[in-house]
Order: C-alpha cells, then structure tokens, then sequence
C-alpha cells in the first residue's frame, strides 16, 4: 500500500482537526451559496386600494425564479437546471420572474424544471415571464420599459415580458379579476408604477386573488382584547359540514358592542382553503340574506 503521508482512520476513531475544519468550510460553502435573493414580496390587496396608482398584471402559476446574472434561484435560494441553450441568451444583469408552462400546469412545470439534468424537449414547454428589473432606476414604469428593451434584445420566443394594464378603479379592478379567473387564471398583481426598487414585503407590491363566499352558523362570542377588550373578539362559527373556527376579521366595532346572537347564520368570504379545510383569510361579510 502507498503511503501517502496522512494518518489512516477506522470506524469509531475521531477525525483529525484538519477533516473538522475542511467540512466546517464546506458547510459554510454550502449555506452561503444556499442563502436566498433579495427578492421584492407582496401584500394582500386592501379594500382601500387606489387602483389608478398601480400596473397590473396576471398572477401567473408558476415557479419564481430570480437570474442573478448565471443561473436561476428560487426563493429559497437553490438554483434550478435550465439547458444552455434556455439561457444563452440572458443578460449578465439580474432579472425577477416566473417560469410558467400556462394556466393550470404548475404540476407539470415543477415536474420539468426541478429536475438537476434538465430535459431540452421539456423545457421547450416553459417560458420565462419577467415582471422585475432588480436594481434597476426609477420608477416601475420605467422599469418596464427597460424590461422590454432588454427582452427585444435578447430575442427568444421563451423570454417575454408580463402585459401591465392600467385600471382607473375598484370596479374595473373586480372585471379584470373576475375575467382572469373565468379564463383559468389565478389573481392579479398591482405594483405601485412610480415605486423605485426594493426588496422585502411592501406596499409597492399588491396580490389579488378570488373571493369565496360561504355560510356558516355562529356558535359562540369569543371575548376580546386590547382595543376590544369588552367587546366581541370574534365569532365561533360552525359550517353546514361541521368545520369549527373562529372568524375575527370583518367585524366593525358596531357588530363587536352587539353582536349576531348565537344560531344566526352568517355569509364570510375567504380566499382558498388549508390543506385541512380551514378557510385563509377568512372574514366576516353580512348577516346571511334568503
């Protein structure tokens, strides 16, 4: 056997200090090149919105993908295997986007791009939809238009741009929505067309998604604190499939002094459902009307 000059270690002997540090380095490799981008994140839509001040867009249903100049990051910060050919092409700048295979595949998308050999035949069936310059000047409006200059000159028919449409309200807001939907869609975003970049959740940055709405039997006051401290806090209310939970948005500080006796039933909205049923976002609507 050579020698290398090394000692030699067997099972149940402790490592040599050298092995401790190489990997402890490597862990640190592995965590750093692991940390996720800074990525600007979105707020839930309020009801107070001014519409007129944002860009809208389709929420489209696919997999975030940041380029950060080499390869794709997800928002957890792993990286995704496109071919080379799929990305040739891009610019050595950030971009912020989705990969997005069309309304209603996410299932195929994530089975196509989370594989680490990617498949060229697969991939033919993903685009890349880009909605954000990262560091980029000025305001969102400007943005855009650097994003299409940077999109035209790349050239491929799998690099687009995501369509921003201006609304002038609420109510043009709701047919936008309701028309997305109807089509296959899953929501909208608003972005604030004179916010200059940042990262984090924020304000410049709206989702919309669809409003469900439901019956539900009220089975109890539950009290309240803080501010409501001597009002109601929330309702118990309890669904014709006998879903218990307690629904606490919605309520204005009228209906928390009296609230809607127990046995009325009552209309919530939500926006979709918990892996166990529980309506997200749940909140309070009207007294039910026959």
């Amino acid at each position: 056997m050579r020698h290398t000059g090394r000692p030699r270690f067997f099972p149940g002997q402790k490592s040599a200090p050298w092995i401790v540090a190489l990997a402890s380095c490597a862990l640190l490799a592995v965590e750093a090149a692991a940390a996720p981008p800074p990525l600007l994140l979105a707020k839930t839509l309020s009801d107070d919105t001014e519409v007129s001040h944002y860009l809208v867009s389709e929420k489209l249903d696919g997999i975030r993908a940041f380029w950060d100049g080499q390869a794709f990051r997800t928002r957890r910060g792993g990286t995704l295997s496109a071919p080379a050919w799929f990305v040739e092409k891009f610019p050595a700048r950030p971009l912020d986007g989705e990969l997005w295979a069309g309304r209603g595949r996410f299932e195929r998308l994530s089975g196509i791009v989370r594989k680490e050999t990617p498949v060229d035949a697969e991939w033919r069936e993903v685009r890349y939809m880009v909605f954000e310059l990262p560091d980029a000047p000025g305001g969102f409006r400007e943005r855009v238009v650097a994003m299409r200059r940077i999109v035209g000159e790349m050239a491929v028919p799998w690099v687009q741009v995501v369509e921003q449409f201006e609304l002038r309200d609420r109510r043009e807001l709701d047919r936008k929505l309701a028309n997305v939907v109807r089509a296959g869609g899953e929501g909208l975003m608003l972005h604030r067309a004179d916010a200059p970049y940042a990262t984090g959740r924020r304000d410049d940055l709206l989702k919309m998604k669809p409003l469900h709405d439901a019956e539900a039997t009220v089975i109890g006051h539950l009290p309240g604190k803080g501010k409501y401290k001597g009002m109601l806090g929330a309702l118990r209310v309890r669904t014709g499939d006998g879903l218990e939970f307690n629904l606490g948005s919605g309520l204005s500080d009228a209906l928390r002094r009296k609230p809607p006796p127990i046995g009325t039933i009552i209309t919530y909205r939500y926006r979709d459902l918990t892996e166990r049923g529980i309506p997200r976002f749940a909140s309070y609507y009207r007294v039910y009307e026959n």
